[in-house]
């Protein structure tokens, strides 16, 4: 059996949306999700960006079974680790053995509003591992004093008790966050079908921890309404390389998408009502060897998606 989660958009839906959100996916049978966190979205048609935690605090008191996670959080710049790992270990109180922490290296988009400097992706990783060891102290209860490298923290402890400690999950697009994923964290998460990627998990010490993969749909009553939607509301997916981690405005990603036409972003997502297609897509991460996947619906037609994948594609995979 696949598990099968849903990603709950901060970028594309408001706080209370993301919420009604929560709890229709439970009803409809998804078993977890998680939730982006951004300051920004990637560009402004998206038009939302409600602050995570408060929204995870509204779902666990709207959701019974649901496991929730962060996917991800950035805990390097714009948020201390030390208050990533408080913040984390409220949401554990409040839904006790239903959260689980997603961090990674981050984006420009949502880090640079401090005013710190933007570092390159080696530094980046660097400053995860070390953020992932001080959240780690502070979520057993210890009282931590730590001077590192990257972060400094004075005689800290979080008072929050929650009955286990948050998983940490890892999000990973090449093996040098996957081997990060696999000596540091309980978890992997995917957004590519890449089965080097979690050899690469496993090879380091991720053999027999759980595997996120992260697959994006639109659908629609019609393909091509799908596609016309999915290239207005996430272009942003067919851009290349590294301008997704390194570009700093929504103003720019909206420059640089004027040059991606709805082929290409039909290329990377799931584009209309086809339940085979569907059904494939969640396939080929299973087969890349990922045990859970969720699934992002693109764009604002979410009532549809929820009663075609209760409906046709979530019983293909129990």
């Amino acid at each position: 059996m696949t598990e099968i989660g849903y990603a709950l958009s901060s970028e594309e839906h408001a706080s209370r949306d993301l919420v009604r959100h929560a709890q229709r996916a439970e009803s409809a049978g998804f078993t977890f999700a998680l939730v982006s966190d951004h300051f920004h979205p990637w560009i402004d048609r998206q038009g939302h960006s409600p602050f995570a935690w408060t929204v995870l605090g509204a779902i666990a008191a709207r959701t019974e079974r649901l496991r929730v996670g962060t996917g991800v959080t950035c805990p390097l710049i714009r948020m201390h680790p030390a208050l990533v790992a408080q913040a984390s270990a409220t949401v554990g109180e409040l839904m006790p053995g239903r959260f689980f922490l997603g961090v990674g290296s981050g984006e420009n988009l949502n880090e640079h509003i401090t005013g710190e400097r933007w570092p390159p992706a080696s530094v980046r990783l660097d400053m995860l591992e070390e953020a992932i060891d001080v959240i780690r102290r502070l979520m057993a209860g210890d009282v931590v004093d730590h001077h590192g490298e990257h972060y400094t923290v004075e005689g800290a402890r979080v008072y929050c008790d929650p009955e286990t400690a948050p998983p940490i999950f890892v999000a990973a697009a090449g093996t040098q966050a996957a081997e990060l994923a696999g000596r540091a964290a309980d978890g992997i998460i995917g957004t590519a079908p890449a089965s080097d990627t979690l050899e690469a998990f496993a090879d380091a010490g991720g053999r027999g921890k759980p595997r996120i993969g992260q697959v994006t749909v639109c659908w629609a009553d019609s393909e091509d309404k799908a596609k016309q939607i999915a290239h207005e509301w996430w272009p942003n997916t067919a851009l290349p390389g590294q301008l997704s981690q390194e570009l700093p405005m929504p103003s720019h990603f909206e420059q640089a998408v004027e040059l991606v036409g709805e082929d290409e972003v039909a290329e990377r997502i799931v584009c209309g009502p086809d339940v085979a297609r569907h059904v494939a897509g969640v396939q080929e991460f299973v087969d890349a060897g990922y045990d859970q996947v969720y699934v992002h619906q693109v764009g604002p037609v979410q009532d549809g998606f929820f009663d075609f994948y209760e409906r046709d594609v979530i019983p293909r995979f129990r």
